[in-house]
């Protein structure tokens, strides 16, 4: 039990040293902080979102005593050199600790974010130091492939064949009419008039008889015949 009733223990969390600190410090700091943020909102002004709350973060000041004294809290004292080889080894090696300080319920899985030391008053045998260390929240991710969207082929439109002309069938006749279907007797000509088919005679140069109502108007090419 420490002199003056608690202590702070920091413990490797895959080697299982444990380091009990050899005097305690004018004060213990924790930091608690939200990842809140402001945003401004028309005719209304600055608000505040409240976000999730970050890591906590310990910082510890104090010094290694070569020699032992009122003010040194552990019954175990080590020499400077070991407490600062022990706390390098930690942090080179990438282990988690945990920080207990007892008498409180102060028990935090952390890292040693930052530690530095520094000679004290010209004593190569007694060593401040200050011990930054921040709280390891466990967590775990799952990798997601990102798959590939079959794209289809496109294929080829088919295109839509021109509708048949036969007898009856409504169309325009763009071209010259004639009295017969050989080319005989050449007369008006016709640009976009609605006709209809009276006769047709396959293999002719002017196989189609268009006309009106079903009298008969003259012959044209076929190709000079479009479904109306």
């Amino acid at each position: 039990m420490p002199m003056n009733g608690y202590a702070i223990y920091i413990t490797d969390q895959t080697s299982g040293t444990q380091i009990e600190l050899p005097v305690n410090p004018a004060q213990v700091e924790l930091s608690y902080e939200t990842d809140d943020k402001s945003e401004t909102v028309i005719n209304l002004g600055e608000v505040n979102t409240v976000g999730h709350l970050k890591l906590t973060s310990l910082t510890i000041e104090s010094f290694f005593p070569e020699f032992d004294g009122h003010y040194v809290s552990t019954d175990d004292l080590q020499s400077p050199e070991d407490y600062i080889e022990d706390i390098k080894d930690i942090q080179e090696e990438q282990h988690k600790v945990r920080v207990v300080i007892s008498g409180t319920k102060i028990s935090l899985l952390m890292t040693i974010a930052k530690f530095t030391y520094s000679m004290r008053n010209g004593n190569t045998s007694e060593y401040i130091y200050t011990l930054e260390l921040k709280q390891y929240r466990k967590f775990s991710y799952k990798k997601i492939k990102k798959t590939k969207k079959k794209t289809k082929k496109k294929t080829k439109k088919r295109s839509t064949p021109a509708k048949k002309i036969s007898i009856g069938s409504k169309v325009k006749v763009s071209g010259r009419l004639h009295a017969d279907s050989y080319g005989q007797g050449a007369g008006m000509y016709e640009k976009n008039a609605e006709r209809e088919v009276i006769y047709i005679a396959p293999g002719r140069e002017y196989p189609v008889c268009v006309g009106i109502n079903g009298v008969a108007r003259g012959w044209v090419k076929m190709s000079e015949v479009k479904r109306a």
